[in-house]
């Protein structure tokens, strides 16, 4: 009797074992690391303009539905017009996203605040020439913008194996430009340049970003 209760006890044990380590294999893994293509369309007052870019993404699951997640993008053509959108353009997303996990695919919804950095966000008139031509008594100088940004939107992925995921991003990308002022010069009788700084008010505009990569699970 003895030995029929502790082969039971044995058996009780390992079925217990095996049903936690299959539990535990099931799990979503909780890190991910992504890589992307992504596309932004940049909204002027009068024209939209689609520019490509790349960029990674951090993702902790936190439970199967709910995780945290940070994201870095780099646009690299030097093509943005845009009055305070102007040069190559970096961003950076950090938030949230929650939804609903199968075993083969998951649909979520994002809310991920941040900033979106313009590097040559205004155009503007300063005083003096540049280090070519010094005799120049006004030159025009570019400066850097940066803006605060949300991406708004939904995310599909698909897990074609537990550690690797496709996902495709689909999102408004509200950007609020803030009060800008740039300086100017009016041409004055008796005192050629007089130094004039004005300031356009800000805007929001709501720009459409879509996404598409790759991830792996740890």
């Amino acid at each position: 009797m003895k030995r029929n209760a502790l082969i039971l006890t044995m058996f009780c044990t390992l079925l217990m074992t095996g049903r936690s380590v299959l539990a535990q294999s099931d799990e979503t893994p909780r890190i991910e690391i992504g890589a992307h293509v992504t596309a932004l369309g940049v909204s002027g007052n009068s024209n939209t303009r689609i520019e490509p870019g790349f960029g990674g993404r951090l993702t902790y699951n936190l439970t199967e539905t709910f995780a945290i997640e940070a994201e870095g993008n780099f646009f690299p053509r030097d093509r943005f017009r845009t009055f305070r959108a102007g040069g190559r353009a970096v961003q950076g997303l950090f938030g949230v996203k929650i939804g609903k996990r199968y075993k083969k695919f998951g649909f979520f919804g994002k809310a991920r605040p941040g900033f979106i950095s313009f590097s040559e966000g205004v155009s503007e008139v300063v005083a003096g020439g540049t280090v070519f031509d010094p005799a120049q008594p006004l030159s025009f100088r570019t400066r850097r913008l940066t803006h605060f940004a949300a991406d708004l939107g939904g995310v599909l992925e698909i897990y074609p194996s537990r550690r690797v995921l496709l996902r495709f991003d689909a999102g408004d990308t509200i950007i609020r430009y803030g009060n800008t002022t740039v300086n100017t010069f009016l041409l004055v009788p008796g005192d050629p340049f007089v130094p004039v700084p004005f300031t356009i008010p800000g805007a929001t505009r709501h720009n459409l970003q879509l996404s598409a990569g790759v991830g792996f699970r740890f």
